[in-house]
C-alpha cells in the first residue's frame, strides 16, 4: 500500500522518535518500503532563514531586503546546522559527510544570493521579483538539509532510502512545480525504497510566491496527486483534538477520529490547520483520504479525513477559535434599502487584498471580522472616507465545528455555557449547513470561552 507522508518540523527535530515510531514501527523487511516522506526543515531553521512565523522576528531574508550584510548571518547558519548535525550523529549520521554537504550547499546558495543582490543594486529590475527569488532560495535550504540528514541516517541503518531533492539547486530546467515532481519520481520503484523528499519544490511559478510558509504541505499534496497513494498521512507532534488540550486539559478532550474536508477547511479558516487549505483541495478533489497522526503515539490510528464522511451521531467535533482578529464595523444611515453597499465595502477590502472570517449585517451597519495582521490604517481610512462611521476593535472568535451538529437547542446550550462563564457575546452566526457556529467575544475572554463551551457541549 503506497502512502505519501509528511513530517512536520517539530517532529523532525525528534528524529530518533520519527525513526522508531514511523519508519520502523510494526514493520520489517519489504514492509519498510512503498512510502514517500515529505520532510519539513528541523524546528526553527526556516524561522532563521526567513522570519519567525509567530513573532515576526526577522531572519536572513530581511537583511537582504534591507540591503544589509547577510554573509555573517549565513556563517552563523552554517554553525547552527552543523550543531544540529552533531545532535543526530548518535542515530548514525555520517557527521563529516553531512557537514561538508550543508556547508557546500549554503556556499552555493550564497553565490545565487550575491548575484541577486548585485542585480537589485543596479536598480534596473523589479525589487519584488528579486526579493521573491531570494526568499525561494533561502526557504529551500532548510528542507534540503533535513532531507539529507534523514536519508543518510536511514542508509547507514541498512535501509534503502532515496533522497528526492526537489529544490532544483543543480537543475536549471524551467519546470513548473508539478512537472518537477513528476520528473523526480518517474523512475523510482517505490516497492524497493523509502523516498525522502524535500518539502520545498522549485518551480517557475514560485512555491513561496503562491503559498508562502504553507509550501511543504503543498509539495506533500502535489506528490500525492501525482502518485495516487492509498492514503496521505501527516505526522504532527499532537493529535487533531476536540479542543486544545493545553487549554481544557488532556482529560477533557479527545482525538477527533473521523471527519471530512469541509471541517478541515473550517479549522484552517481560524488558524487551526490540520492541513493548509490550498493543499487539502487537490486531495479532496482527487478523493485521496488524509490521516492526521501523532508522531509520539504510533499505536493510535489518529484522525481520518475523507470527502464524504458525516458523523453518524449529531455532535460537536471540534471547539476551537482564535484571539487574533479585528472586527471592523461600518455604519451609514444611507445603507437601508440601498443596493450595492455591501459590494462597495467588499471591493475596498479586495483592493487591500484582505479576506474576511465573519460578516454580520443590519439595516444600517455591516460588521466584518478579519485577521489582525491584515488590518491597516490605510484600509480604515478608505472605509472612513466612504461611510459615516467606522470603528474597529480587537476580538476573539470561538467556534463549534462538526460534520453533523444540526440539532434543536445546540445554539441555546452554547449561549448558556458562555453566559454561565460571564462572557458577553458580541456577535454570532452560522451558514445554513451549520458546519461552523461562530461566536465573537472580547479578546480577554477567549480561553475562558473555549473552556466553557467544552464543558457545556
Amino acid at each position: 500500500m503506497l502512502t505519501v507522508e509528511k513530517i512536520g518540523g517539530t517532529s523532525m527535530s525528534a528524529l530518533g522518535d520519527v525513526i522508531q515510531n514511523i519508519i520502523l514501527y510494526n514493520r520489517t523487511g519489504n514492509q519498510l518500503y512503498n512510502r514517500i516522506f515529505v520532510v519539513s526543515a528541523f524546528s526553527g531553521v526556516t524561522n532563521v532563514l526567513l522570519e519567525n512565523k509567530k513573532t515576526g522576528e526577522p531572519g536572513v531574508y530581511h537583511l537582504i531586503a534591507k540591503h544589509q550584510d547577510f554573509q555573517q548571518a549565513l556563517e552563523q547558519l552554517i554553525v547552527k546546522l552543523k550543531q544540529l548535525n552533531k545532535q543526530y550523529e548518535p542515530l548514525g549520521l555520517n557527521l563529516t559527510e553531512a557537514d561538508e554537504f550543508i556547508e557546500k550547499h549554503i556556499r552555493h546558495a550564497e553565490g545565487f544570493l550575491n548575484n541577486l543582490v548585485g542585480i537589485l543594486a543596479s536598480g534596473y529590475v523589479s525589487t519584488e521579483g528579486i526579493l521573491q527569488a531570494a526568499r525561494e532560495i533561502l526557504a529551500s535550504i532548510g528542507e534540503t538539509h533535513s532531507a539529507y540528514v534523514f536519508t543518510n541516517i536511514l542508509q547507514n541503518m541498512g535501509i534503502n532510502a532515496t533522497l528526492v531533492d526537489l529544490s532544483g539547486f543543480h537543475d536549471h530546467e524551467p519546470y513548473t512545480i508539478d512537472q518537477r515532481i513528476k520528473h523526480a519520481f518517474k523512475d523510482i520503484d517505490f516497492a524497493s525504497t523509502i523516498c525522502i523528499a524535500t518539502g520545498y519544490t522549485k518551480g517557475t511559478e514560485g512555491i513561496m510566491r503562491e503559498f508562502d510558509r504553507g509550501y511543504s504541505e503543498v509539495t506533500f499534496s502535489k506528490i500525492a496527486v501525482a502518485v495516487k497513494p492509498e492514503e496521505a498521512i501527516i505526522h504532527k507532534e499532537y493529535h487533531l483534538c476536540s479542543a486544545d488540550p493545553v487549554l481544557v486539559g488532556v482529560d477533557n478532550c479527545m482525538p477527533v477520529g473521523f471527519t471530512n474536508y469541509d471541517v478541515a477547511d473550517q479549522l484552517a479558516d481560524v488558524g487551526m490547520e490540520a492541513i493548509h487549505p490550498k493543499a487539502s483541495k487537490p486531495l479532496e478533489i482527487n478523493d485521496i483520504n488524509l490521516r492526521i497522526k501523532n508522531t509520539f503515539e504510533p499505536e493510535h490510528p489518529g484522525t481520518l479525513i475523507t470527502r464524504e464522511y458525516v458523523s453518524p451521531e449529531k455532535k460537536v467535533e471540534v471547539i476551537t477559535g482564535t484571539n487574533k482578529l479585528v472586527m471592523v464595523d461600518i455604519y451609514d444611515p444611507l445603507m437601508v434599502g440601498n443596493v450595492g453597499t455591501d459590494l462597495q465595502i467588499m471591493q475596498i477590502f479586495a483592493n487591500h487584498n484582505v479576506s474576511y472570517n465573519f460578516k454580520a449585517t443590519s439595516a444600517n451597519s455591516i460588521s466584518i471580522v478579519i485577521w489582525e495582521k491584515d488590518y491597516t490604517s490605510e484600509l480604515f481610512d478608505e472605509l472612513q472616507s466612504k461611510f459615516e462611521k467606522v470603528t474597529a476593535e480587537k476580538v476573539a472568535m470561538v467556534c463549534l465545528i462538526s460534520s453533523n451538529m444540526d440539532q434543536p437547542g445546540l445554539l441555546a446550550r452554547a449561549a448558556q455555557a458562555l453566559a454561565g462563564a460571564d462572557i458577553n457575546i458580541k456577535s454570532a452566526g452560522f451558514a445554513l449547513r451549520q458546519v461552523n457556529i461562530q461566536f465573537l467575544v472580547d479578546r480577554q475572554d477567549f480561553d475562558t470561552a473555549v473552556i466553557a463551551l467544552n464543558k457545556g457541549m
